[in-house]
């Protein structure tokens, strides 16, 4: 079956199912670029509402600098498979547990670990659970707690409507309350937009499971600060974000990378979303900071 452009794998990138000791997960897999030499593999999730197809725009500039990467469905996100009703699947423990399956799916040693927005929560409590299967952690656009309070008060908004409304009544009453320049390009209650294809991201948000859509976003919503345990991992840590950021103020991540005495980029002219915003300039600092961690 053909897949609409925007979520067509990039050349030399292909969707299938990655089969793990917890279940299969969708993936969009790029190998390293031919005639290039490989210096590692990346895992690549998602933040809420979002999916692997966020990444499509840093596959090939990573595989030119020798890196294959895979960006994931979280358990009931998209195209992977989870319970409709059960928030309980969807605890943070059982997402970070899904993260370590897949990295040892993937195989060849450490993976370097990006997590984006609430992805880099899941990705910060999987290295908190076992960090040995992680060369380095990055973390995207994704603070030391809970999201702002404005943000919080459109999650809760979100949480109410999915209590009453079908995932098709409540993509259309939000698209309807939402600002015109949201619309243009976002989705409901949309932290991490980026995708622009009205079509795609309908079909997108009708795919993910309601108890995912939950469960998560109470926990982007009450999410404590644990940048002290993870500054106690001996593990390298990046924070990268765009230059501006409504979902965690940017002097609050450049405080959360002092704290965890880690490698700090901002990228210039990129919002929450810089890995869709500026690919180009996110591609190369992620392709820095693991050539940086080699040895």
């Amino acid at each position: 079956m053909s897949r609409p452009p925007s979520f067509a794998p990039p050349p030399g990138a292909r969707a299938h199912p990655l089969p793990t000791a917890r279940g299969e997960f969708a993936v969009v897999e790029s190998p390293v670029a031919a005639g290039v030499e490989p210096r590692g593999v990346a895992l690549l999730l998602p933040g809420f509402t979002g999916s692997k197809e966020d990444f499509h725009p840093l596959h090939g500039a990573l595989a030119a600098r020798g890196y294959r990467t895979v960006a994931v469905d979280g358990r009931g996100q998209y195209e992977s498979d989870g319970p409709e009703r059960d928030e309980s699947a969807y605890a943070q423990g059982e997402l970070a547990r899904d993260v370590l399956a897949q990295a040892a799916a993937l195989g060849n040693g450490p993976v370097h670990l990006v997590g984006h927005s609430l992805g880099g929560q899941i990705a910060r409590a999987a290295v908190l659970l076992d960090a040995a299967p992680f060369r380095s952690l990055t973390l995207m656009s994704s603070g030391p707690a809970e999201i702002s309070p404005s943000q919080r008060q459109r999650v809760k908004l979100l949480r109410d409507a999915l209590a009453v409304m079908t995932l098709a009544e409540v993509w259309e009453a939000m698209r309807t309350l939402e600002a015109p320049e949201e619309t243009a390009t976002g989705e409901p209650a949309g932290l991490d937009s980026g995708l622009d294809d009205q079509e795609d991201l309908r079909r997108r948000w009708l795919a993910n499971k309601p108890a995912q859509l939950m469960a998560t976003g109470h926990q982007l919503c009450v999410e404590p600060d644990r940048v002290a345990e993870l500054a106690a991992v001996a593990l390298p840590l990046h924070v990268l974000s765009g230059a501006r950021d409504d979902t965690w103020p940017v002097p609050l991540l450049d405080d959360m990378a002092r704290r965890l005495d880690a490698r700090r980029t901002v990228v210039a002219g990129a919002e929450h979303s810089p890995n869709t915003d500026r690919p180009a300039e996110t591609a190369r600092a992620l392709a820095d900071f693991w050539d940086g961690t080699a040895g």
